[in-house]
């Protein structure tokens, strides 16, 4: 058997690979023997039937331990250090890796691959080589299965996405003892290292298997990752190895962990772990096709509403709709079970009803403060928003909720007042903005753009009471820039034609009850208007049954009916 093994062995090392990057792409399942190379990717299909032994050779005797890590796109591979798969000698996911401590004089391991999957699964793998200065990641492992764990644990809601690590510890050479994980707290034990958590977004929109399995590759060893992903937070040994983040349905993000040793000054990564937010197996909702009938429907119908507010809404009241219905969605949606299509009715509903209350109190009484307070805060929203979609947001001073309400109602009351003393220029800025901003998130519907985050992030904040932790971050590419422009557009040309059309014109438009009710008067009292002479409403309406009830009555014929006397 040793022999047969040498021979394959050297077969598969005398086929030709990529030069410089991933080898090239094969099925194992023929020969059930993988051969990898320390630092170099290699692409390959797994299937369920056929299980895969994997081997490295030629390991330096320089490494004093090794990071094997495999990659999937949503279908499930298991790596194992036996062919005996146990919790504490295997890992089973779409982002799995083992640590091999490597014995004085070992130069060669080997290890196991396979799939339960119904289908051939692509997979991308790389085995990783560290010395004995460098620090082991999940070294100091308590809470999951394997015994050195250096995998990213993630999960996701519609809320927020966690990982969660195992601490590290650190290195040692061949053959000596670990160093205690919990003994000592000073500078020459684990306590003294450090995590970096770095965060990855693919490209927008960008669903395919091929990418996802590029990108990976920036994402493996240290100098590839700090150089193409974003640092999010530093963590000491002190804090919690747990962080969280906003949750971008659809957006593929990947996450890693680069844990430093100051003293040495040396480092090393974990294996990194992706998510789309979404399922790639749901039969609705899943990441092909995000938005749901009724959403499409909702955003379209505001976009509509949107466009008309933006050109013509200085003339007509309707920010009371916004106003209502984003309140009574964050109410029904916190305090009620209610499903999901059921809550876009009842906040349309409610809305409408806001909508005419609105306009109903400015039409009977006149009251342009009111009107123009709830003007006012819509644009004060959204302009909180915005303030907290940049990186103010992730402020550590902002997690807590208190801080964080405190000030955004502030920068929301803030806009009505500065613009008190001008409130035709404030009515026309939120038309032109907020029904501009409409559009956007119709088109997220649709497809995928960070700009509809503005407003998700408030909502999440009002909805879940763990948000408070997450990092908001989101991509910005060429989407976005594109989706940008066309909402500036809008907006200016909405604010530019109101203000050149309301150009000589009262600030407003004249009170509808006082004009309604200074008419009828001039009527009363001025008998030579033809008005006059119509008959009240009342008798107008009776007139109109009484045709209306003489067209379905049966015609009666002419002539005599009654006997003539004699």
């Amino acid at each position: 058997m040793g022999l047969l093994r040498l021979m394959a062995l050297a077969a598969l090392a005398s086929q030709p690979g990529v030069a410089g990057g991933a080898e090239a792409a094969g099925n194992a399942s023929g020969a059930g023997l993988i051969e990898f190379s320390v630092g170099k990717f290699r692409y390959f299909k797994l299937n369920r039937p056929f299980p895969e032994e994997a081997v490295l050779r030629n390991i330096s005797s320089n490494s004093t331990f090794l990071i094997f890590q495999i990659h999937s796109q949503y279908l499930n591979t298991t790596v194992s250090f036996s062919k005996t798969l146990l919790p504490s000698t295997s890992g089973t996911g779409t982002d799995k890796g083992l640590v091999f401590i490597l014995r004085p004089e070992q130069s060669m391991c080997s290890w196991y691959l396979e799939t339960l999957e119904a289908e051939p699964v692509q997979n991308l793998a790389i085995p990783l080589s560290y010395s004995e200065r460098d620090p082991i990641p999940g070294g100091c492992n308590l809470e999951f299965d394997l015994d050195v764990d250096p995998n990213i644990y993630l999960e996701y809601d519609f809320f927020e996405t966690t990982i969660k690590f195992a601490p590290a510890n650190l290195g040692y050479a061949r053959g000596a003892d670990s160093p205690p994980c919990d003994t000592k707290t000073g500078q020459d034990s684990r306590w003294r290292l450090q995590y970096d958590i770095y965060q990855y977004f693919l490209p927008e929109n960008d669903l395919t298997e091929e990418g996802l399995l590029k990108h990976l590759q920036r994402m493996a060893e240290v100098p590839q990752v700090m150089a193409s992903a974003m640092k999010v937070v530093t963590l000491t040994a002190n804090d919690k190895t747990s962080v969280s983040f906003s949750s971008l349905r659809g957006q593929g993000v990947i996450y890693n962990v680069i844990v430093w040793d100051p003293v040495l000054n040396t480092s090393a990564a974990y294996v990194p772990a992706h998510t789309y937010a979404c399922s790639f197996d749901a039969t609705e909702g899943n990441c092909s096709s995000l938005g749901r009938v009724s959403t499409k429907v909702f955003f379209t119908l505001f976009a509509l509403l949107g466009l008309f507010i933006c050109f013509f809404g200085h003339r007509f009241w309707k920010t009371g709709f916004i106003f209502m219905g984003f309140f009574f969605y964050i109410l029904i949606t916190r305090l009620t079970p209610i499903k999901y299509d059921v809550r876009l009715v009842l906040t349309a509903i409610a809305g409408s009803l806001g909508g005419i209350f609105l306009v109903a109190a400015w039409w009977r009484f006149g009251i342009l403060t009111l009107c123009m307070l709830c003007v006012g805060l819509v644009l004060g929203f959204l302009v909180s928003s915005v303030s907290f979609f940049t990186p103010l947001g992730n402020l550590t001073i902002f997690s807590n909720d208190a801080v964080f309400w405190v000030t955004f109602s502030c920068i929301v009351v803030l806009i009505p007042v500065i613009f008190i003393g001008c409130q035709r220029i404030l009515n026309i800025l939120t038309c032109g903005f907020i029904g501009s901003y409409s559009v956007v998130l119709a088109i997220d519907s649709y497809m995928y753009t960070s700009l509809s985050y503005i407003a998700l992030n408030v909502l999440k904040r009002a909805l879940s009471p763990h948000f408070r932790r997450a990092f908001t971050n989101v991509p910005f590419q060429t989407n976005d820039f594109i989706i940008l422009a066309v909402w500036g557009m809008l907006a200016v040309s909405g604010i530019t034609l109101q203000i050149r059309r309301e150009r000589g014109r009262p600030c407003f438009p004249p009170h509808p009850y006082k004009l309604w009710k200074r008419e009828r008067e001039r009527r009363v009292t001025n008998i030579l208007d033809p008005s006059y002479h119509i008959p009240p409403l009342r008798e107008r309406l009776y007139g109109r049954l009484t045709q209306i009830r003489e067209l379905f009555q049966k015609e009666q014929p002419a002539g005599e009916r009654t006997p003539l006397l004699l």
